[in-house]
């Protein structure tokens, strides 16, 4: 190992050790708190360092990294055993009582979850309490004689055999080959810096710039899918992840799973799309943010969430976009929607209209994301001339005092972006997304 890459372990190792003293020996009321401004502390102060005094390139191979996954792990874990060990029973959701820690962990438990050799490059961050199950035995077992209480030993089902992992390793396997294949294909024919190219922005009709700017980001997605349904595959290969039978008495694999791909291209809302985005770490702003902030839930949560990315300007103005476009979509989806559920024709032509809206607004939003350079992200939104900023804007002024539907809203209206709350199996909100009968 070369001197650089024993560097990059020190940070891994600077937090993860931390974090653990943090964890026995600060008051257990407060561990919660000290770990996250540690852990985020550290991961700042890193960030600042590698990308404003060592200028490190966005896609350069690092610790950066693996250490935004171990913070993710520090602080949920320390939330979990804030809950188990500090709250009563009654003073939690029913999500955060099935993840509750109720004792400290040992330190080889500690390091095991932290730098367990299935998560530790890019996640996904899974709950100790899955993890701890998983490496004792407990993980498969668990969820089958779960479902063999609900079955009552109708059909046999009660006699379940204990399901094996490799279709579904398969199966996300062939998806990561697709996704490398339209990445050399695609995705490298279509660069992002040509949206920001003088001679295209200057010369180009608004409507072609458009286009292009939304099939560049359509072709941006695939290396993402590619990393996230690669270490999906790995942790089920070792036989973690498994989420339970589903409703058709199928072995599902999608307990830690990080997207679901069909729901991200088909989606018809805002939040919809940002649901089955990097859905572990939606969930992990939901636990440690949108579900304790006494007030302004939305605007911490996405701010939190630019903050963990790293100190690049781009993610700042992507998140922040991202906070009135949301508060927009809610008011329109809740003014308007009732009114297309008459019939499947006008259902049908509503889902077009907010597909093509969403898909538009993502694109939009997303953009400095991967332009990152203030100078970048203001070219794009000038030559866009800011119309998703202002319609945005508009729309959440004119609606903010629209009654609510009668119809009774389903339980997903208040839940944050990017936080998908059913436990055990996390991803299952992910999989049946896309579901327009909910108001969000």
């Amino acid at each position: 190992m070369s001197v650089l890459h024993k560097l990059y372990s020190a940070h891994i190792m600077i937090v993860v050790t931390a974090s653990y003293l943090v964890i026995v020996q600060a008051d257990v009321n407060n561990v919660h708190r000290y770990s996250m401004v540690l852990a985020m502390g550290y991961l700042t102060a890193c960030q600042v360092c590698r990308a404003y005094i060592f200028h490190y390139g966005i896609l350069s191979t690092d610790f950066s990294g693996p250490l935004m996954i171990v913070t993710q792990k520090v602080t949920t874990l320390a939330f979990q055993l804030h809950d188990g060990m500090c709250k009563k029973s009654e003073e939690l959701t029913k999500a955060q009582k099935f993840v509750a820690i109720n004792e400290k962990p040992s330190l080889i438990e500690y390091l095991s979850y932290n730098l367990n050799f299935l998560s530790i490059l890019v996640g996904p961050c899974s709950n100790f309490k899955d993890y701890k199950d998983f490496i004792e035995g407990r993980h498969i077992s668990g969820r089958l004689r779960q479902h063999s209480a609900k079955c009552n030993g109708h059909n046999g089902c009660d006699r379940t055999l204990e399901p094996s992992p490799v279709e579904a390793v398969c199966r996300k396997l062939l998806v990561c080959s697709g996704c490398m294949l339209f990445f050399l294909l695609v995705t490298r024919s279509l660069p992002m810096w040509h949206n920001v190219d003088e001679y295209f922005v200057s010369h180009a009709p608004f409507l072609t710039r458009l286009t292009y700017a939304f099939f560049s980001i359509q072709a941006a997605r695939p290396k993402f899918y590619f990393a996230w349904t690669l270490a999906d595959a790995v942790n089920n290969a070792a036989g973690y992840g498994f989420a339970g039978m589903d409703e058709s008495g199928k072995p599902s694999w999608d307990l830690i799973c990080n997207l679901n791909i069909l729901g991200i291209e088909t989606a018809t809302s805002f939040k919809t799309f940002i649901d089955n985005w990097n859905i572990r770490t939606g969930l992990w702003l939901k636990t440690v943010c949108y579900d304790r902030a006494p007030r302004h839930r939305l605007a911490l949560t996405f701010v939190l969430s630019a903050l963990w990315h790293g100190v690049y300007p781009g993610y700042y103005f992507t998140f922040i976009t991202a906070i009135p476009i949301t508060i927009a979509a809610r008011a329109i989806r809740r003014s308007i929607r009732h009114h297309f559920l008459a019939s499947r024709g006008l259902k049908l032509g509503y889902d077009i209209v907010t597909w093509a809206a969403t898909q538009l607004a993502i694109c939009y939003t997303v953009m400095p994301f991967l332009l990152l350079a203030v100078d970048d992200t203001l070219v794009y939104y000038r030559s866009m001339y800011f119309h998703v900023h202002v319609l945005s804007i508009l729309a959440a002024v004119a609606l903010r005092h629209r009654p609510k539907p009668s119809a009774k809203p389903s339980a997903s209206e208040d839940s944050p972006p990017s936080a998908s709350s059913s436990y055990p199996a996390e991803c299952k909100p992910a999989l049946t997304n896309n579901n327009d009968d909910k108001i969000d």
